[in-house]
């Protein structure tokens, strides 16, 4: 790998890591594809039809939130939910970058197996 994908890996892998640990959890993928819609959500609406409380769900919120997946929004005395997916785009391009490392190795190794 060349030193120079090694380093824009290197600088991107950081902030992939804290989405990827946040959308680990089966709770937080699910309140995620609940606002893929674009739509903002109260915590009441995000816990309607889960099996944990508000207090949970707060707290899948709190570890969104701090991996900037998700942002509140003050609306009178409630808390709105919104999805920000600018991190998990950016951890896409963090997976395609990967991948492609991955596979310019490949064909280096197929070429050198093959000469």
């Amino acid at each position: 790998m060349a030193a120079s994908a090694q380093a824009r890996i290197a600088r991107q892998s950081a902030g992939a890591a804290n989405v990827f640990a946040a959308l680990g959890d089966p709770t937080r993928l699910a309140l995620v594809a609940r606002l893929c819609d674009g739509s903002r959500r109260s915590i009441a609406q995000l816990s309607d039809g889960q099996p944990l409380s508000r207090q949970a769900i707060s707290k899948h919120l709190r570890v969104l939130e701090d991996a900037h997946v998700v942002r509140s929004e003050r609306a009178g005395r409630e808390s709105l939910f919104v999805l920000n997916p600018k991190p998990i785009d950016d951890a896409r391009r963090y997976i395609e970058l990967v991948s492609a490392e991955w596979d310019a190795a490949l064909s280096r190794l197929k070429l050198f197996v093959e000469s």
